[in-house]
């Protein structure tokens, strides 16, 4: 007669249950990248970078950590593809429709700057 598997067993094989059993190594070496990354964005302000320069490192190590944090502690690196773009295609959307009225918005501006002077 086989035997089902109790409650003590279930809780030590991990994968029995269909559950995902992350190593605790990856989330340090997440939180290690991220506090560098954090560094990184702080040296911008404390060696006085300015300009353009100074913007484009600060949005891309914010974008960097962004990423890290969504992929790892929203385990969305281990999602199915169908989930994955019904989460981020909606604002990446937006974010094309915002920039779509910026530019109309500037082209308003400038029209109405050489026909109302």
């Amino acid at each position: 007669m086989a035997s089902t598997p109790t409650a003590p067993d279930l809780a030590t094989e991990p994968s029995s249950h269909g559950g995902q059993a992350h190593p605790i190594g990856l989330y340090l070496k997440v939180w290690i990248l991220l506090f560098i990354l954090s560094t990184m964005s702080y040296m911008v302000d404390y060696f006085h970078v300015q300009g353009f320069l100074r913007w484009a490192l600060i949005l891309i190590f914010m974008a960097l950590k962004a990423g890290l944090i969504i992929a790892v502690f929203m385990h969305m690196a281990w999602e199915r593809m169908a989930l994955i773009c019904a989460i981020l295609l909606p604002p990446l959307c937006l974010l094309v429709l915002v920039w779509l009225m910026a530019e109309e918005a500037d082209y308003t501006f400038l029209t109405r700057g050489v026909f109302f002077k």
